[in-house]
């Protein structure tokens, strides 16, 4: 299982760099105003996303930030938010990294943030979870992007694509 989640973990790297590089694109404005996602904004999604990576590999590590709200607003500054994002991916490269097969297989305990109650299971499938919210909520992204600025607004982020670029995955 660990060279699948180091795909992943390299995939997600590539994916949101090729995010941020679209959002680098829109105005300010569109940046910061309710789309109708989730989070609403272009700003509010990809700060979930670096909130939830970072309350994710809390768990898994026992290090980095804490946060206790799904919606936080770690900053509404696309070059501080860019910033922070790549440093998160490189942690999960990192943390994945250094993983054993055992590690992945055995198990973790954490509370989550909307039910505190204790869960304890194995870490694979929450690694797994971590890849594909990351997937969902950048769905969710690039149909702002495609919104604000039409089909070609953000490079395709397709596994597919980054499997044939980097050559994981296919053997």
């Amino acid at each position: 299982m660990k060279p699948h989640f180091a795909m992943f973990a390299a995939y997600n790297a590539w994916a949101n760099g090729r995010l941020y590089e679209a959002a680098r694109a829109v105005s300010p404005e569109r940046f910061h105003a309710d789309e109708g996602a989730f989070f609403g904004s272009l700003c509010g999604t990809l700060n979930h996303l670096l909130v939830t990576d970072r309350i994710w590999l809390r768990r898994f590590s026992g290090t980095g930030p804490l946060h206790t709200a799904l919606n936080e607003m770690v900053t509404e500054d696309l070059g501080e938010l860019s910033a922070l994002r790549t440093a998160e991916d490189a942690r999960i490269v990192a943390y994945v990294d250094g993983l054993t097969e055992a590690d992945i297989a055995g198990l973790f305990t954490y509370t989550p943030v909307t039910t505190p109650v204790a869960v304890t299971q194995p870490l694979g499938p929450a690694l797994a979870h971590l890849f594909n919210h990351q997937t969902h909520h950048r769905g969710q992204a690039t149909a702002i992007l495609t919104r604000i600025g039409g089909r070609d607004a953000c490079a395709s982020l397709d596994l597919i694509q980054f499997q044939r670029a980097s050559g994981l995955g296919l053997s």
